[in-house]
């Protein structure tokens, strides 16, 4: 993969995060029981582009994602470097 799709129309944010752990909790916890699966992905992203945003804490201190509005995923995409990896997915 080389870029994320689009946002729904009510997602108005894409939250990247910041450590494996977090993304395999909400991929194995949260989106397997409502979805039926999960996917951790892996991306580097140019900094020029990332630094524009702060890092958030969504509910504890090893909850860290960045918050970008559904508007500025183009730009996102357009910043990455390289594929986008699946690393983990579940079940």
């Amino acid at each position: 993969m080389r870029a994320f799709p689009p946002r729904l129309p009510d997602q108005p944010i894409f939250y990247p995060v910041l450590t494996e752990d977090y993304a395999v909790k909400i991929a194995r916890d949260w989106n397997v029981p409502a979805n039926g699966s999960g996917f951790v992905t892996r991306c580097a992203v140019k900094r020029s582009f990332i630094e524009k945003y702060d890092v958030q804490e969504a509910g504890g201190r090893s909850h860290l994602e960045y918050w970008i509005p559904a508007e500025d995923l183009d730009a996102f995409n357009a910043a990455i470097v390289g594929p986008i990896e699946v690393v983990r997915s579940f079940p």
